[in-house]
């Protein structure tokens, strides 16, 4: 597997985004969002998700810290899955990324 700055524990300079999605009947889809999400784990900062009507929805923000590549990777492969739509807003300002094994926040 190809590892990125972030992943060798090298500073790199990132950009912070907040990937919204929202999952149509979620039963069809979610275990295999979370298993995309969880391949990505070095870049996750934030998650929270909401379910919605009735469980006919899940509303799912996720806060990362990456390179552009990285984001576009998960956004994108996120964004093919069935039942799912996504967005991306990607600060205009690149942020010096620690290791997420420290948790220093960036921001």
């Amino acid at each position: 597997m190809w590892l990125t700055g972030m992943e060798k524990g090298e500073y790199v300079m990132a950009r912070a985004a907040v990937i919204s999605a929202i999952l149509d009947n979620p039963a069809l889809v979610q275990a295999e969002f979370n298993t995309i999400v969880s391949e990505h784990n070095h870049l996750l900062w934030g998650r929270m998700g909401i379910p919605a009507g009735g469980g006919a929805l899940a509303l799912i923000s996720l806060t990362v810290v990456g390179t552009m590549d990285e984001i576009n990777r998960l956004t994108g492969r996120l964004g093919a899955l069935p039942h799912v739509s996504v967005k991306a807003a990607v600060s205009a300002v690149e942020v010096d990324a620690h290791p997420v094994q420290g948790r220093e926040a960036p921001l």
